[in-house]
């Protein structure tokens, strides 16, 4: 999976969430998922609503991923709308091309999937000391989901097979805009069973991961603000049903788990320091290279590694708040 460029998006939104010079920063900035946040992980903020208003102006993101060379490139549609400051529901659509890779780009041969999201703010940042960070809980959920586990399946059976799944997160996060040091850092743990977002497959089991990211917001010209950050993501250790095409290379022997690693992500984010409207990202995602070995039947025969050319990806994103 070029999920380097997955890594490159999600530095990305954890830079715009570094951007918050002011308390309306975040309500625009959307995850490669549709909702507010760092580029692929949650923060305990959510779309802003104005002054006197319950429902916010919804903002709407569009994300990027080059991954052609096993994946397939990654595009992504989302929108979000906040209520009260409090609350926010989202949901994104998620449109995939095929990848370039002969041997494994077909376990992504699909048109993608679709992501439900909702958010509640329990504490808002500095509710009750100026130090303490905002907390929220919230829940997503992925259906259509065909890529890896279902392909495989399909392989298996010549059944189609969709997968369901979903996480269940809690989320810190404090922003900090005076000096000597400004920034932006979350936290956050989630129980999840899909890998790599869903992009990676169908997890075999709900497990508990961490999630987080730093940010360092930066004044730029024409009255823009930069945020270089930097963000991580545990992820599940196996697969399902990928253990059935991978061989211990050493014993021959079969199945094999998969190795796969913390996603990370280095980026930067562009957006207005006050009133943002608009942000853009850009970034380098470090997903996953060589996961294990296969056996080719098809010439040349013999052990082949399951390499998803993913370790330097590229990723761009646009978000917009009306």
């Amino acid at each position: 999976m070029n999920l380097r460029a997955f890594h490159q998006l999600s530095v990305c939104v954890c830079l715009s969430a570094a951007l918050l010079f002011t308390c309306r920063l975040p309500a625009q900035n959307l995850t490669l998922e549709g909702y507010t946040g760092g580029f692929i992980t949650p923060t305990a903020y959510v779309v802003n609503s104005e002054k006197g208003h319950f429902f916010s102006h919804p903002a709407v993101g569009y994300h990027f991923l080059n991954a052609n060379a096993v994946i397939g490139d990654i595009h992504t549609f989302g929108i979000a709308e906040g209520f009260g400051n409090r609350a926010e529901v989202a949901y994104a659509r998620s449109v995939h091309l095929t990848g370039d890779s002969a041997l494994f780009s077909s376990l992504w041969h699909y048109a993608g999937m679709n992501v439900f999201s909702g958010k509640v703010v329990a504490i808002q940042d500095g509710q009750f000391r100026k130090w303490a960070p905002g907390v929220a809980v919230g829940g997503i959920v992925r259906t259509g989901d065909h890529f890896v586990s279902g392909a495989i399946y399909q392989k298996q059976t010549t059944t189609p097979k969709t997968y369901s799944n979903g996480d269940v997160y809690v989320v810190a996060t404090k922003t900090r805009l005076k000096a000597p040091v400004p920034f932006l850092a979350t936290i956050g743990y989630k129980f999840t069973n899909a890998e790599i977002l869903g992009i990676g497959g169908q997890a075999t089991r709900f497990g508990g991961r961490f999630f987080g990211g730093l940010g360092i917001p930066l004044p730029g010209p024409w009255k823009t603000a930069i945020v270089p950050s930097a963000g991580f993501m545990q992820e599940p250790k196996q697969v399902q049903n990928l253990s059935a095409i991978l061989i211990n290379s050493s014993t021959y022997a079969s199945p094999s788990p998969a190795h796969i690693p913390t996603t990370l992500d280095y980026a930067i984010r562009i957006t207005q320091r006050e009133h943002a409207h608009f942000s853009f990202d850009i970034g380098v995602g470090q997903v996953a290279g060589t996961i294990g070995t296969t056996y080719v039947k098809s010439p040349p025969l013999g052990l082949v590694p399951v390499n998803l050319n993913a370790r330097h990806v590229i990723g761009t994103g646009l978000s917009y708040r009306y």
